[in-house]
Formats: C-alpha cells, structure tokens, sequence
C-alpha cells in the first residue's frame, strides 16, 4: 500500500510540477524552481514547497504513513540511545537503526503534502507546517542531512563518531519538533 500511495503522491507532484508556467505570478515561479515542487496557488491546493495537495483516503493514508515512518525513527533511535548508554553498545544494532533512520528521513519531505494537517485528522503536525512551509523544508533538509551523517558514523563503526552524531541527529529531531510537533495527549 506505500507503494501505491508513494506512486500516486509523487505522479499528482509531477502533475502538478508540469503545469503551465505561464500562469504563474513571477514570484512564484522562482519559488517552485528553487523547490523543484509543485506551483503554488491562492487557493492553498499546492505549495512551493511541500507538493500537491491531497484530500480524502489519499490525505488519510499519507498521515498514516508519516506516523507510522515518525514512529519507526523514535523507535530506531531509542534503541541507538540505550545503546550509546549502555557499557558496551551493539554497533551491528546501532548501524541497522542508522539506516532505517537514515532511510525515513530521505522519505520525510513526501509526508507533510497540503491536505494533511490537524484540521484533517488525528496528528500531531502542527499547523504551522503549512503556514512556514519553507522554515519547515529547510529543517526537514537538516534532519534529513543529519540522518546521513549519522548513519556514515554508524557505518565507520567509531562508537565516538557514532556518539557525536548521534547528537547532532538529535539535535535536528528538536529543532523541528519544538515549533512543529504538538505535544503529545495522554
């Protein structure tokens, strides 16, 4: 089902990137060329930045599919932490959660498509992401940078070099979490 989801999110992106550039303000032509991404629109359907908008089971699905990549990235990460605190860390362990992390992190940018915020659903995205969608694309590119350093420190197999970037990693986790993720219900 990611799969088709996945096809079907970046065919409506390619679609919507194809579209007609005359139409667009010159502004927002500079804009959707430095993004690469769909054209924006005054009615809020596409973004410079996060793409094509998204309704209905599609919008459902996405959000399904971002929390459960966000919850396999908290997961893969816990596990990273116990064992950097532990006496005598697992690094095969360390370097499998690195590319899961790694992996998710390249995926994010897909999952925060117009459509799939709060006022859709269940989801702690806060709505900010849509309203500072450039601020939350850059932090984004930094989390998904750090998941890269990250997982090369993995790989080398350096517990330090692991420790270090690990940090960092987390480092960007925050940075995007403090403005965009709405604390958690209990």
């Amino acid at each position: 089902m990611r799969i088709g989801l996945l096809v079907a999110v970046t065919a409506a992106a390619l679609t919507a990137g194809c579209q007609d550039k005359a139409a667009v303000p010159a502004n927002d032509v500079a804009a959707s060329t430095n993004a690469g991404a769909a054209t924006p629109d005054a009615g809020g359907k596409t973004n410079a930045v996060l793409g094509a908008a998204v309704s209905g089971d599609q919008a459902k699905a996405l959000m399904k599919e971002r929390h459960e990549g966000m919850e396999d990235i908290g997961d893969a990460f816990k596990l990273v932490n116990r064992e950097l605190k532990g006496g005598n860390p697992d690094v095969a362990a360390i370097q499998k959660s690195a590319a899961t992390i790694a992996t998710l992190a390249d995926k994010s940018s897909e999952w925060f498509s117009p459509g799939t915020g709060p006022d859709v659903g269940k989801t702690r995205a806060k709505a900010e992401i849509w309203q500072k969608p450039q601020d939350f694309a850059d932090k984004d590119k930094a989390f998904a940078a750090a998941a890269g350093a990250f997982k090369a420190a993995a790989d080398s197999g350096d517990v330090n070099a692991i420790t270090a970037q690990a940090a960092e990693l987390g480092e960007s986790c925050k940075a995007c979490h403090d403005p965009y993720r709405a604390p958690e219900k209990h």
